[in-house]
């Protein structure tokens, strides 16, 4: 019998969620995506995953996402999303507007990175590997032999005079309508800082950008390789369902 749970990922500009088949890590169906809300605050934010659930018509597990670091069930701080989340007991937030079932709260990048291990490049699973994702932020998994060491959060990490989030995130692409190869500068020095700084055996780089990763990735100019990641802009969702599978809360 096919198991399948509930994805949620929740962005700094969308909410996205699925069905998820975890013996495949593929969507089963229709995903659905709605608008973050503006304001970003924990209970306008936990009134749309509800939306999203329901219009989906699942009453089972749910697995969730968020772009913050978040340890013993609450959020530690707040990228993208609105300040109130820190101090958030994020588990009773999503129970109240979810109702009674089993739910499970992580880190974005974090679910990304676990969901690659599993069902993207056998390379996620091998020694020292960091996992990025390109969005609203830059969000990230550390990994030892698939293995994860949570909240890392490297797009806060300075490179130079800015967060390297506020360089290089696709997001500042699109906003300074920048040209590829211009952005692939600025994501080489990002990633030039965190290979000086934790040396990985590879990068694997996702987010919605990595779709693009041909008009990008070539154009980088680090000697650690880099690869995309095999999910894609799924990686947050499949990554979700597998916590909630696993019963894993951070």
């Amino acid at each position: 019998m096919t198991i399948t749970r509930f994805g949620i990922d929740i962005g700094g500009s969308s909410i996205k969620g699925s069905r998820v088949n975890l013996e495949t890590g593929e969507l089963v169906g229709e995903w659905s995506a709605i608008e973050t809300p503006n304001p970003a605050t924990p209970d306008t934010v936990a009134s749309a995953v509800a939306e999203l659930v329901q219009q989906q018509k699942w009453d089972g597990p749910v697995g969730i996402t968020l772009p913050m670091v978040i340890r013993n069930k609450v959020a530690r701080s707040a990228a993208n999303v609105d300040p109130t989340w820190i101090g958030t007991n994020v588990s009773e937030l999503f129970q109240r507007h979810l109702g009674e079932r089993e739910i499970s709260v992580l880190n974005d990048a974090d679910a990304a990175g676990l969901a690659e291990t599993t069902f993207g490049d056998s390379a996620a699973t091998k020694g020292p590997v960091i996992f990025l994702t390109f969005g609203t932020g830059i969000g990230s998994a550390f990994l030892i032999d698939g293995h994860l060491f949570p909240n890392t959060e490297l797009g806060h990490v300075r490179v130079g005079e800015k967060k390297a989030e506020h360089q290089a995130a696709s997001s500042v692409k699109d906003r300074e309508e920048l040209s590829f190869p211009d952005w692939a500068k600025r994501v080489s020095n990002v990633l030039s800082e965190y290979d000086d700084l934790f040396s990985p055996s590879l990068f694997i780089v996702g987010g919605g950008i990595s779709a693009d990763h041909e008009q990008w990735i070539p154009l980088l100019t680090i000697d650690t390789p880099v690869i995309p990641a095999k999910l894609r802009n799924h990686a947050g969702i499949v990554g979700a369902a597998m916590a909630v599978s696993t019963h894993l809360t951070p």
